[in-house]
């Protein structure tokens, strides 16, 4: 059960999969899927990693859990399958993405479209139980995706970090380089989007920070 991620990831995370923590929560995890509901997929938990190479990431949007209603995670944070009706907090995503930059609602929630750019969808706990938020959070994860953002810390290329919401921003002490732009905003979700959400600007924000760096800015539509 070696994980295999496809991309460059693999060398860059081949000692996290032997560190004692790491086979701690494997092992949790296993029991955890024999016994109980657990979002999302066990082939989708590295989906984000899979889909969006160290390389080719540009831009960080960090989530927390994933969904933990029937059909809704697939791997990548915020988004959801095609065929699955967006949640709150992904459909306040695409009303700034529309106040922003003029970008209309898509007709579903799936995100592959950014992933596939470089934009790294990235949850902070990558599993969870059925109807049970945080239901994994302290296990393991967090060392590990804690790992991820401080190798992309690393990255020699200018990434922009989108930070939204307490959870997400308590990792701004892992960004310590300067090349870095880190965007922070309340969360998205209905209790907060109004809180300093909507008019963040960070899609603009984003997409001129890669263009003064020399990069391709994210065609943030989604067909």
């Amino acid at each position: 059960m070696a994980v295999h991620l496809g991309n460059d990831w693999d060398q860059l995370l081949q000692g996290e999969f032997e560190q004692e923590y790491y086979l701690s929560l494997r092992q949790f995890l296993i029991g955890e899927y024999r016994q109980r509901t657990i979002y999302p997929d066990m082939y989708k938990i590295f989906e984000a990693l899979k889909r969006t190479s160290y390389a080719r990431t540009k831009v960080v949007l960090l989530g927390q859990d994933p969904y933990h209603g029937p059909g809704q995670a697939h791997g990548l944070a915020f988004s959801v399958p095609k065929g699955v009706a967006p949640p709150p907090s992904l459909q306040n995503i695409f009303k700034e993405l529309a106040r922003d930059l003029g970008i209309p609602a898509p007709a579903h929630g799936c995100l592959e479209p950014w992933a596939d750019q470089g934009v790294l969808l990235l949850n902070t706990t990558l599993t969870v139980r059925r109807g049970q938020a945080g239901s994994h959070q302290g296990k393991g994860w967090e060392k590990f995706t804690d790992r991820v953002l401080q190798l992309l810390n690393e990255k020699e290329t200018p990434v922009v970090f989108l930070l939204w919401g307490r959870p997400a921003q308590s990792k701004q002490r892992l960004i310590t380089n300067p090349r870095h732009l880190v965007l922070t905003a309340p969360h998205p979700s209905p209790l907060s989007a109004n809180r300093g959400f909507f008019g963040c600007g960070h899609f603009s924000k984003a997409n001129e920070f890669l263009a003064s760096s020399g990069q391709e800015p994210v065609d943030w539509r989604i067909a």
